[in-house]
């Protein structure tokens, strides 16, 4: 792949975005809760399937969080299935800090999205 791949918040659409050669290939959707963001579904587009673009795109979200000081919710399997595979991100994870039930299930773990 020559184009350029880049990788960039969008706060407005509340997602990353990966792009090559400035056409998106692909998101990572988010929901902010406070001092966490919630990965909730990652999506790369067919054509550009198969090139990396999911593992680079989550690598940079990851990386943006963690220097922005907040801890990560993996909903997203691929996410969650990434934070596996790349134990450096495990710090990331959030901990489920309470008994209430409505939040114990977002800090639970991946969920199919």
């Amino acid at each position: 792949m020559t184009e350029t791949v880049e990788v960039a918040d969008n706060p407005a659409a509340a997602r990353f975005e990966i792009t090559v050669g400035g056409t998106l290939a692909g998101f990572a959707e988010y929901r902010q809760k406070p001092g966490k963001t919630v990965f909730t579904h990652t999506e790369i587009a067919p054509e550009f399937e198969g090139q990396g673009l999911a593992s680079r795109l989550i690598r940079d979200a990851l990386d943006a969080t963690r220097a922005a000081g907040r801890a990560v919710v993996p909903l997203c399997p691929f996410v969650a299935r990434y934070i596996e595979r790349h134990p450096e991100y495990g710090d990331l994870v959030a901990k489920a800090a309470s008994a209430d039930p409505a939040q114990s299930a977002e800090t639970a773990g991946p969920a199919a999205h």
